[in-house]
């Protein structure tokens, strides 16, 4: 059998093949925008095939060619406030590409079960009594981002009504793991902290919001999830992906700093401070738990040490 990941050298789509190497037989496809001159898998089960997602011949090429037994859809823009700035080529990137591997599984005879990685974005502006956020409750996207994000999941959902497409969607929360981009918190909290170890900024921590709740889980954890609910999840359906706990940012940081190897302070930027910053999400995954039995397995504490090591040998480099 074999599986299609998109997005194979991001940040997600890294883990989810390694996830996939590790725990099944599976032979893998994956698609790259640019080529890389060190490939990112040493595994003869691995394929890269570089790919703009956006052009709709190259894609059914692409399925027709492999014929895949799941798909998991994971290419895209997935960083809130560039959206901001390039509204455009985020829903390009991000809605384009789905109808396309639709598209294309529709015109080749691919019947795959294809994973729609929606957000728990799509929620937006929460009201208090929405929380935990159950997959039910009312749709605000507060973001272009979001706006995009919504696309993709109803979409999944029109191509499973419409022409019987065995799509699963989930609405994944904030997921966090080691090779992360520098644009997201953790991340971006770890590397500072890196680069001042070692010498190459001056001790000043810089941030954004610092009392916003969020709902983290280790990015091993998440692929995992995916992986559950593509086999076990009903087609149609929608499933949030998070951990159910909520975590200020303010104690993200103070986690990392106390693993800090030198002292240093921190300051807010206003440039870190989102247009519209929703004050609290916290997902409900009670229906992903009892339909695969998934729960997370890694620690908070764990995960950012893994994130702020990955940094250390990264600036070490």
């Amino acid at each position: 059998m074999r599986a299609l990941v998109t997005g194979a050298a991001g940040f997600v789509g890294r883990h989810l093949i390694h996830f996939l190497l590790a725990e099944t037989d599976l032979e893998i496809v994956g698609t790259i925008y640019r080529r890389h001159p060190q490939p990112p898998y040493d595994s003869a089960r691995v394929h890269l095939e570089q790919l703009d997602l956006r052009d709709e011949s190259a894609v059914a090429e692409i399925v027709a060619r492999w014929r895949p037994d799941y798909i998991f859809h994971l290419a895209g823009q997935s960083y809130v406030p560039v959206s901001w700035e390039h509204p455009w080529p985020t829903f390009d990137q991000n809605v384009h590409t789905q109808i396309n591997l639709f598209r294309a599984m529709l015109a080749v005879g691919v019947d795959a079960r294809i994973l729609v990685v929606g957000s728990g974005e799509e929620y937006g502006a929460i009201d208090p009594d929405d929380i935990p956020i159950h997959e039910d409750v009312p749709l605000r996207p507060a973001s272009p981002y979001a706006v995009s994000k919504v696309a993709q999941d109803l979409t999944g959902w029109q191509y499973f009504r419409s022409h019987g497409v065995h799509a699963v969607r989930v609405r994944p929360f904030n997921h966090i793991g080691p090779g992360q981009n520098e644009m997201f918190v953790a991340s971006s909290f770890a590397r500072q902290i890196a680069m001042i170890e070692a010498g190459l900024a001056e001790p000043i921590l810089r941030h954004g919001n610092l009392e916003a709740i969020r709902d983290f889980t280790d990015v091993r954890d998440t692929v995992r999830a995916y992986w559950l609910v593509i086999n076990r999840g009903e087609p149609g359906q929608v499933y949030n992906v998070g951990s159910g706990r909520g975590v200020r940012i303010q104690q993200l940081l103070d986690i990392l700093l106390g693993m800090s190897r030198v002292p240093l302070r921190t300051e807010q930027d206003p440039a870190r401070m989102r247009p519209s910053d929703i004050p609290a999400i916290l997902c409900d995954p009670s229906r992903l738990q009892q339909v695969t039995g998934w729960q997370p397995r890694i620690p908070l504490e764990q995960t950012l040490a893994d994130i702020l090591n990955d940094w250390r040998q990264r600036v070490g480099s």
